[in-house]
């Protein structure tokens, strides 16, 4: 992955980038490979450093997580196949470790595959933001029983619990299932609208989840996000995710748009019909 050093983001010129080089420089020591630090520390920085620090201070750390690189001087210590990630670590505790893929990525190459959207107008209207958007065309769509074949119910929004050796975990919605065999499944769903990015950090704190709560169930985490394209058309991208041997993978991704049904033509069909289930 190139590493851009041009913007104030990834040279730590900016106030997150300067508080996590901060800590970062009085943790690291050439050749570790994870160090813990408090949730103080930033705020410890903020002082040193003379920077106003924000009302949530935990942002901070979602930024990035989710929306930011690294600052360069903390990118450039890790090795060509590793990133740095930041994980929780318990309570206000935070752990970076090096770690092979930090973040989920959608492939640009996939065909979208158009399905009639069941999303009621009123609520498209009036939802808060790309992520209460996401989750509801999701919800009234029934994508996850189409994605994983299975039947699907929304048990909880914005689920928040804490997970032992983590701290707190928010999922943004989880579903119970069941399949034709009488498999019966958890699958928590984190959503990232906009610019944000999906990270493997909440996908671990899904599956730590899924071990502590429901460990009867069969774990079905799913990352959904919207993606843009050119022509101004957005597309849903779904992956269903595994943990194998603590590495978050992807074992399935799929694009779909929702469309009005008078936009599915028989062509659109034709080719449904001959894609492999």
């Amino acid at each position: 992955m190139a590493r851009s050093r041009s913007s104030p983001e990834t040279t730590g010129g900016n106030r997150y980038g300067q508080l996590l080089l901060h800590i970062f420089r009085a943790h690291y020591r050439r050749g570790i490979v994870s160090f813990e630090f408090d949730r103080s520390e930033i705020r410890d920085a903020a002082l040193t450093l003379g920077i106003v620090l924000p009302h949530n201070v935990g942002d901070v750390i979602y930024s990035f997580r989710h929306r930011t690189p690294l600052p360069s001087a903390i990118l450039d210590t890790a090795p060509s196949n590793q990133e740095w990630v930041i994980e929780g670590a318990g309570r206000s505790r935070y752990r970076m470790s090096l770690q092979r893929i930090s973040r989920i990525r959608p492939s640009e190459s996939l065909a979208p595959i158009k399905l009639p959207d069941a999303t009621p107008e009123i609520v498209a209207r009036f939802a808060l933001g790309d992520e209460q958007a996401l989750l509801a065309k999701i919800r009234y769509n029934r994508l996850i029983d189409i994605f994983l074949r299975v039947t699907a119910y929304s048990l909880q929004n914005h689920l928040r619990t804490t997970v032992p050796d983590i701290g707190q975990i928010e999922t943004d919605e989880v579903y119970v299932a069941v399949n034709n065999v009488g498999n019966q499944f958890v699958i928590p769903v984190q959503a990232k609208g906009g610019t944000d990015q999906i990270g493997i950090v909440q996908l671990r704190q899904d599956f730590a989840l899924c071990r502590q709560t429901y460990p009867d169930l069969t774990p079905r985490p799913v990352a959904v996000q919207f993606m843009r394209e050119a022509s101004g058309s957005e597309t849903i991208v779904m992956f269903a995710l595994t943990e194998i041997d603590g590495d978050i993978r992807a074992l399935d991704e799929k694009h779909y748009r929702l469309v009005p049904a008078n936009e599915i033509t028989a062509d659109d069909l034709i080719v449904a019909r001959l894609a492999p289930v």
